[in-house]
């Protein structure tokens, strides 16, 4: 399936309205309005440079929820609006989805925006946060969203998985899932690590992967999404590499189980120097007015968004040389924008079993190939590599 394709119209329709309906559903005085964009820039930056500064609590503040609702909300919903459909997620009637760290039931509620084909099928969901305060605005926006009756039955639950703990196993009792998410909540546990402290990460990255895997039956999905930043893309290719070791392959956005290509991080010749990360980045010109203007408004307008994921399948029966080998038929991801090339050419990065990969050719068909496309290169008859990336080279 293609991965970030434009949304339909009723998709679009819906995440438009969403922005009334937030106003509608959590009325803001207009004494408190004014100061709405320097609260979105106040939330932004404890949740990015300045995390340190930042408790477990921070949204029993009112003004920093207000702020989450109506910016960080909206614009997680058009992310997962964006990818979700293009997962192939298969969620049958019965279904027990699980979502670690949901705070405003953000997952839920795409999914009902996104996926018009699951809103008469009974889904029992397990929503799981911390946050008292944040699983009751979800509530409320969902009931809002939603409009009338529906027959998914939500059960939420006030808790916190923490993955930094020592321990696999979690205090929260459920059924297993038949999928497990943890979406833009695993960046809490490692976003305060020292970039060069690799080992500490390959080690949340162990523990986040046990506890997905524990509250998932056998035959589960897991997905994992994260910011689209270097740090947090280096944490996928490590929570790759513990599912697998699980025996849960990778589905998506990999087209493969052999090494990953893309694992970020640092080189040894400083912390400044990042090596490529996996991430994916789209336009938003779909994405809600309002929102545009409040991000605007806030100094941190949006004209592409950026995210990290991982989709994690089923445990196999036998792993054997998994990770070792791939088809060399497998199909290249691409995984980074267009840039141009000597001789009036372009490229862009993808990812293969065989590696990392340079795919070049003329611009409107290296345009036409955009970030998320799975296609069938032509690789260079001889293994050439790229000399700058060391890269295998293909053409479009």
């Amino acid at each position: 399936m293609h991965l970030f394709a434009s949304l339909p119209p009723e998709t679009c329709r819906l995440l438009d309205s969403v922005p009334a309906l937030i106003d509608k559903t959590f009325p803001l005085p207009g004494r408190f309005r004014a100061s709405l964009p320097a609260n979105v820039a106040e939330l932004s930056r404890l949740l990015t440079s300045s995390r340190g500064e930042r408790s477990l609590s921070y949204l029993g503040r009112p003004n920093l929820l207000s702020a989450y609702l109506r910016y960080f909300l909206p614009w997680n919903l058009y992310r997962l609006c964006r990818l979700l459909p293009g997962l192939g997620l298969n969620i049958a009637a019965g279904d027990v989805i699980t979502d670690l760290g949901c705070g405003p039931l953000t997952l839920v509620s795409a999914l009902w925006i996104s996926r018009p084909d699951l809103r008469d099928l009974p889904l029992e969901f397990r929503c799981i946060d911390h946050s008292g305060p944040v699983l009751e605005a979800g509530k409320k926006f969902f009931a809002a969203l939603v409009g009338g009756s529906c027959p998914w039955n939500l059960h939420i639950i006030k808790e916190n998985v923490d993955t930094r703990a020592h321990a696999h196993k979690h205090s929260v009792k459920t059924k297993p899932a038949a999928l497990v998410c943890a979406v833009n909540v695993l960046n809490e546990m490692y976003g305060d690590l020292p970039h060069s402290n690799t080992e500490e990460l390959k080690r949340m990255a162990r523990h986040s992967a046990r506890i997905l895997h524990n509250f998932a039956s056998a035959s589960a999905l897991i997905l994992a999404v994260e910011p689209g930043i270097p740090q947090s893309g280096q944490f996928i290719s490590l929570l790759r590499s513990a599912l697998l070791e699980l025996r849960r392959p990778p589905l998506s956005p990999c087209t493969h189980a052999a090494v990953c290509p893309m694992p970020g991080g640092f080189t040894a010749r400083g912390k400044r120097e990042k090596k490529r990360w996996c991430h994916f980045a789209f336009e938003t010109e779909d994405a809600p007015k309002a929102l545009h203007r409040l991000s605007a408004a806030a100094g941190i307008p949006k004209e592409r968004a950026v995210l990290s994921f991982l989709l994690a399948g089923p445990i196999m029966a036998d792993t054997h040389g998994a990770g070792k080998t791939a088809p060399q038929k497998a199909p290249l991801r691409i995984i980074s924008g267009a840039f141009p090339l000597p001789r009036n050419r372009c490229g862009r990065y993808g990812c293969s079993g065989q590696g990392l990969v340079l795919l070049t050719g003329e611009k409107d068909r290296i345009e036409k190939a955009a970030s998320g496309a799975l296609i069938e290169p032509v690789f260079s008859p001889n293994g050439e590599r790229d000399s700058k990336s060391g890269a295998l080279l293909a053409e479009v």
